[in-house]
């Protein structure tokens, strides 16, 4: 079904009155012009430049590498392409640990020279103070909690965070953490559905979960692992909606072979005499 493009442009109270009315948030990423612009005509809420690109883009094996500079080159393509929907800008590892001056300096640029309207940065209570003296510089934060692929290794791989008492306990005062520090919203990756349920209860920011089940106030998925671009694992939680990758090789190999037999270009593809 398509969707008709929405003109007005997204702005955090609305993503708030999303909340309270109980319609869902729309999230998806974004790391070039292209897609980023096919994305802002869908009617999507918000795109978010996610540091995923070190593995679907760079070819990187984590996130953990990706720099400033490789952020701040992505934001700016994907801004050019958006219009509407709100723009956030991931910041990558150790863009924000290090010091509350060097956040507050990193997520500027993302606001100053990249365009973005908001950071996302992961972390609960021992991220607080931080978030709170990024949005007091006047940059709006989406948190990030559960399993946060930056520090992925801390938390023993990639699985489910929050399945026990104690974990979960200390997820929800993450949580709560997180929206007292002035956050717009959370995002909850890979936490059980009743863990999540209660999150988004308790807190009055909007939730968006990734691998947390039907209960937060929106979704968001990477954009390569939902058309089938990125081959290289499938998250369980991933619904592929097409599978793309398949039917752009066997474009490519129709291409080599009609270059190699001298079918293209034909007569409709070449210059007249």
């Amino acid at each position: 079904m398509t969707q008709i493009k929405r003109e007005k442009a997204v702005t955090l109270t609305e993503l708030q009155r999303k909340k309270s009315s109980g319609k869902k948030i729309t999230m998806l990423t974004a790391y070039d012009y292209s897609m980023a612009k096919m994305l802002d005509e869908s009617g999507l809420d918000i795109i978010l430049v996610g540091d995923s690109l070190g593995m679907v883009v760079l070819g990187y094996d984590s996130t953990v590498p990706v720099t400033m500079e490789e952020m701040i080159h992505h934001c700016k393509a994907v801004r050019r392409g958006v219009s509407r929907a709100l723009l956030v800008g991931d910041m990558p590892y150790l863009s924000y640990q290090v010091s509350k001056e060097e956040a507050v300096r990193n997520a500027g640029r993302f606001f100053k020279e990249a365009g973005c309207q908001c950071v996302k940065l992961e972390g609960g209570s021992a991220m607080a103070s931080t978030i709170k003296r990024i949005v007091e510089a006047g940059i709006p934060v989406m948190g990030h909690i559960g399993l946060t692929p930056q520090t992925v290794t801390a938390l023993g791989g990639y699985r489910i965070q929050g399945r026990d008492p104690e974990s979960a306990e200390k997820l929800l005062e993450d949580a709560r953490a997180v929206a007292e520090a002035g956050a717009f919203s959370l995002v909850l990756e890979c936490i059980p559905s009743t863990l999540a349920r209660g999150i988004t209860e308790m807190i009055p920011i909007p939730t968006i979960g990734i691998g947390s089940g039907p209960y937060c106030d929106g979704q968001v998925l990477v954009t390569n692992d939902l058309l089938g671009l990125f081959e290289k694992f499938l998250p369980s939680f991933v619904k592929r909606y097409v599978n793309l990758a398949p039917m752009i090789k066997e474009a490519l190999a129709t291409y080599i072979d009609e270059v190699e037999r001298g079918i293209f270009p034909g007569p409709e593809y070449s210059p007249g005499p």
